[in-house]
């Protein structure tokens, strides 16, 4: 009986280990990741083949900067933009990861996104708060007061979303002037913003959507980053704990990824905790990882 007693507690810890096994794969969605991955390299000579790449510079320390939290591709200025989300900062890099400038972020909190609009003109995304910001910055700027009157175009979305699983990426739609904002997890979503750029007398003619099934496919466990490819109109979305960069074409299907792990893209070191994504007007992807982590990438396809 006492064999019998043990026999049954050991299939018991089997039966528990095997469906905790599954509910952690579930959760990751390491069979979608997989599955998609291996219809890539089936297809990989079909005319939606994309480019591939190679990374350039590998995890270069962006001066003395932490908690960098976000990408945009300033075309004006040829340079990137960034933010960090303790101790406030808006950050402009060159090309090669090089801090340019570092200007206090004043009266922001937790600023997780932010996203090249037109000249001198980008949105910050505040995670908690859940607050659209328009500032305008130039050469002579000191200082980002989000008090400023010149700052002052906002939009609230606090009755999006949950506390501490907010805001993290953002991208913009020049053409149809629309804005995805991405919602970390819990759930994990993209939301599209129109009327927000709209400036003049008269109330906003504010629209907010999602669309859940879009979502579903993403097959990632959170949402870092955001890219919108305007010649194409495909939508890039930054997953750090999948540590991957998935492509979506503008009916949302996932098209093409890349892997983020050691091994891929000629990364020596998995990329720790990609946090921001941009593209450059010749291609080249970058990549920034907390807490100050640079990274470029080349394509080596045409």
């Amino acid at each position: 009986m006492k064999g019998l007693s043990a026999s049954r507690v050991v299939q018991g810890c089997l039966a528990l280990a095997l469906v905790s096994t599954a509910a952690i794969v579930q959760h990751n969605r390491y069979f979608e990741r997989v599955w998609f991955q291996i219809e890539q390299t089936e297809n990989s000579g079909g005319p939606d083949r994309l480019p591939s790449y190679q990374v350039d510079i590998e995890g270069r320390a962006i001066g003395e900067e932490t908690n960098v939290s976000a990408l945009s591709f300033d075309p004006e200025r040829n340079t990137l933009v960034s933010v960090t989300n303790q101790r406030p900062h808006f950050l402009e890099l060159s090309l090669d990861g090089e801090l340019l400038r570092s200007i206090p972020l004043q009266g922001f909190k937790d600023p997780e996104a932010i996203e090249y609009i037109s000249p001198g003109v980008y949105i910050i995304v505040e995670e908690r708060r859940r607050r659209l910001t328009e500032v305008h910055i130039n050469d002579a700027t000191t200082l980002i007061d989000i008090d400023d009157p010149a700052n002052a175009h906002q939009l609230d979305l606090s009755s999006v979303g949950e506390e501490n699983k907010g805001f993290e990426g953002l991208a913009f739609d020049a053409a149809n002037q629309r804005l995805f904002i991405a919602k970390e997890r819990d759930p994990m979503r993209i939301f599209e913003v129109s009327g927000f750029m709209q400036h003049g007398p008269g109330p906003l003619r504010l629209q907010v959507r999602t669309d859940p099934e879009r979502d579903q496919r993403l097959f990632l466990t959170d949402l870092s980053s955001l890219y919108y490819d305007s010649a194409t109109q495909h939508l890039w979305a930054l997953s750090d704990e999948s540590k991957m960069v998935i492509e979506l074409d503008q009916n949302g299907q996932p098209l093409s990824s890349l892997n983020l792990r050691a091994g891929n893209l000629g990364l020596k070191a998995d990329i720790p905790q990609a946090e921001g994504m941009a593209m450059g007007s010749n291609g080249d992807l970058y990549l920034v990882s907390e807490p100050n982590l640079f990274y470029r990438f080349k394509r080596t396809v045409e």
